[in-house]
């Protein structure tokens, strides 16, 4: 049925360039359907992902109408809405591009089998990572459980190169309702918080581009040497735009291979960072728990500490350490974390204060623009140990120690805690702009004492994972 629309039904991949569907789609000259659905899995959404999506719909949308195509925009179920979709156009198919998490993984199974059952087509295609997670088997034909070996399996791989956007697509004669996005009010949880974290958002297709590009001309060179340092701006930023789909894995993969090849001293490291997104989709393909329970069974009788004052206060940026104050608050300034310090903070929350990780998992789910299931899972139960890594027992970040080596002259701690300035800057006030009123919170106030010695909590966290068995 050449001339049947067919749907393509649009999640994390908010983009044409590098997007296998697109083009499998775009080669078939049928009449293209795009289609966005607001179904209970993505209603379940953060308040800051949640948020960064509508963003990122409305600008796929704007690229999808220069093709002088549509974005469809339907709210429920998915099955219910494929089905309604499906007999107001006479379409007939439906691809999506695949995604890896447990909800996920169980609505499109129902979807396909339920198409399928009525004869229609359905197919999923790969384009959300570089490697599909049950592709990679170590020797024995299980999964990797530790990062390295994992790297080096897949580093010489081969891979098809990214194919760009298609020049053309061709439309439908007819175009069914769509919803308003704005009707959808995807960012009424952000509240205040929404107009501070605006102004450090990349949205869109393009952007992610222009993104990539400045890395690899001006930063990637320094990015081994320099990407722990916070107030260093040495990284990509594309974290944001992986997350949605606004860029594709293989145009980066390709990106820094050819910075690699042509001699950039952190292009590698560049590299096995991306990778570690590709182990994180491994595990959590391999092992849906970790998304849930502790991916190590033995930890399950450890005495973690469940919601709290303490856990409260390192939520407001208020612990008395700097530098974990400083990343929190970054987090509600931005919507985003450097890295280094997502480790201190987690490390702080269920080290020092033996506060199970859940708790932080589901603050930064609710928090980051560019939360991801999987890398938010890994990472910390990483940090935490309970999750994948050789040797987590004696991992006790101390977030000074960590501030005298990452941030020795406090540019990055100063710029995020308006305490510690006798003058503040813009970011550090912004904080108490995007915080809830109900926090109360003024930057007159004087910063407040520690909640605990670090030395003690070091001892308190050493002393429960020597007896968690006992």
């Amino acid at each position: 049925m050449p001339d049947a629309p067919l749907i393509l039904w649009f999640r994390r991949d908010l983009r044409l360039d590098d997007n296998p569907m697109v083009a499998e789609a775009a080669r078939s000259g049928r009449p293209i359907l795009p289609l966005f659905i607001l179904d209970p899995e993505t209603e379940a959404l953060g308040a800051a992902p949640k948020w960064r999506l509508g963003l990122g719909l409305a600008a796929f949308g704007d690229t999808l109408a220069k093709m002088g195509l549509r974005l469809i925009l339907r709210r429920g179920p998915a099955a219910k809405v494929i089905e309604a979709v499906l007999a107001e156009t006479g379409a007939a198919g439906v691809w999506w591009g695949r995604q890896y998490d447990p909800a996920a993984v169980a609505r499109d199974t129902a979807v396909k089998a339920g198409l399928k059952a009525k004869g229609i087509e359905a197919r999923s295609f790969a384009g959300h990572l570089l490697f599909e997670p049950w592709s990679v088997e170590t020797g024995q034909g299980g999964f990797y459980r530790v990062y390295t070996p994992f790297w080096k399996s897949v580093r010489d791989r081969d891979l098809p190169a990214p194919e760009p956007a298609p020049g053309q697509m061709r439309p439908p004669e007819t175009w069914p309702a769509s919803d308003n996005l704005t009707d959808w009010a995807m960012g009424a949880a952000m509240q205040r918080g929404a107009a501070v974290v605006a102004q450090h958002v990349h949205v869109g297709e393009a952007k992610a581009q222009a993104r990539l590009g400045r890395f690899v001309d001006e930063k990637i060179e320094a990015y081994a040497d320099y990407r722990d340092f916070p107030a260093r701006d040495v990284t990509s930023g594309l974290s944001e735009n992986l997350a949605w789909g606004e860029i594709g894995p293989r145009r980066i993969w390709f990106a820094g291979w050819r910075a690699l090849e042509s001699g950039a001293r952190g292009a590698e490291t560049f590299l096995k960072e991306l990778v570690w997104r590709e182990f994180a989709y491994h595990l959590m393909h391999n092992s849906p728990q970790i998304t849930t329970t502790n991916w190590k069974p033995d930890w399950d009788t450890f005495p973690w500490r469940g919601d709290s004052k303490e856990a409260e206060y390192w939520r407001r940026g208020l612990t008395g350490q700097s530098f974990v104050d400083a990343g929190m608050r970054e987090l509600y300034v931005t919507g985003r974390m450097h890295n280094r310090v997502r480790m201190i903070v987690g490390s702080y929350l269920t080290k020092h204060l033996l506060t199970h990780w859940k708790i932080g998992l589901d603050w930064f789910a609710d928090c980051l623009i560019d939360w991801d299931p999987a890398a938010n899972a890994m990472g910390w139960q990483w940090v935490a140990g309970s999750g994948p890594d050789a040797a987590p027992f004696f991992r006790v970040f101390n977030p000074a120690t960590q501030a005298e080596k990452f941030d020795p002259k406090a540019v990055y701690r100063q710029r995020f805690v308006a305490e510690l300035s006798a003058k503040p800057g813009a970011d550090a006030l912004a904080f108490f702009q995007a915080a809830p009123r109900s926090w109360a919170l003024d930057a007159k106030r004087p910063y407040p004492e520690p909640l605990i010695d670090l030395s003690d909590g070091r001892k308190r966290a050493l002393e429960a994972y020597g007896g968690r068995n006992s």
